[in-house]
Order: structure tokens, then C-alpha cells, then sequence
């Protein structure tokens, strides 16, 4: 290869200098440290995104720090929803109870021991009608319950 003078008087060629090159050799000796320095930083840079394994496990432990806390969450979310059930459902035994106890009320102003005692015996001697007709009724109050809540009556 040859040298090769161009119009503004630098060379080219195997032993050019670079324009706005080094004018002396602490300059040049600057220049080196300051290329090594960029060199080590990108280096650095490149093992680091070469290193699958460590990225892997670091993104890992991110995500199970995510999970964690998510889960810590939904735990709180699940416990304020069962205080609230808990409560909406006493609030409901509460009004159910009263209604009971006022049908009862009514019931026994309405009826005579006899008649009870009588109602009792037979129920007696035909526990699955009984059966079936309180597990009816238990429906009914269920559903009545349901459609109340959800504004349907």
C-alpha cells in the first residue's frame, strides 16, 4: 500500500494519522487511556447482555418479587370480600330471623295447640314430605332473598 498525500496536506495510508489527531505523545498517551476506558465500558456491556443465564435468573427473581406481592394482595382482596359476605350474609340471617319470628307470631295467633299437635303427628308419620317441603320452602326464602337483593321485587 503507499502513502498518498491528499489536497489539505494530510496522508493516507498504512501510517496516516487520523485528522485532529494527537499533536505530541501525551496527547497520544491521552488518547489510548481515554479508548481503553470506552474499550473496558463496552466490553463491559457486551458480556453483560452474552450472559443469558444471569439475565435469566434476574428476571426471575423480578418476576417472583412481582408474584409475591400480587399474591399478598389477592389475599387482602380475598379476606376484605369474606368480611364482607360475612357480613351481608348475617345482615340476611338477621331479617330472615325477624321474618320468622313475626310468620311465628302470626302462625300462633292463628292456631290452636290442637291443630299444631295434629300438624306434628302427621309430620311424623311422613318424614320425607316434611323433608321435602321445608327444603322447598328453604328455596322459596332463598330465592325471595336473591331477587330482593338484586332489586327485582
Amino acid at each position: 500500500m503507499t502513502d498518498a498525500t491528499s489536497r489539505d496536506g494530510s496522508r493516507s495510508g498504512s501510517t496516516a494519522q487520523p485528522v485532529g489527531g494527537a499533536k505530541g505523545p501525551d496527547e497520544l498517551r491521552r488518547q489510548i487511556e481515554e479508548t481503553r476506558g470506552q474499550l473496558g465500558d463496552t466490553v463491559e456491556e457486551l458480556a453483560g447482555k452474552a450472559d443469558v443465564k444471569g439475565r435469566a435468573k434476574a428476571k426471575a427473581a423480578d418476576l417472583k418479587d412481582k408474584a409475591g406481592a400480587m399474591g399478598v394482595q389477592l389475599r387482602s382482596s380475598a379476606a376484605h370480600a369474606g368480611h364482607a359476605v360475612q357480613d351481608k350474609a348475617g345482615r340476611a340471617g338477621h331479617t330472615a330471623h325477624d321474618k320468622a319470628g313475626r310468620a311465628r307470631g302470626t302462625a300462633e295467633r292463628h292456631a290452636s295447640p290442637g291443630r299444631a299437635r295434629g300438624a306434628v303427628r302427621a309430620g311424623l308419620g311422613h318424614p320425607r314430605v316434611v323433608l321435602a317441603a321445608g327444603a322447598a320452602a328453604g328455596v322459596v326464602v332463598a330465592a325471595s332473598l336473591v331477587r330482593r337483593r338484586h332489586g327485582h321485587c
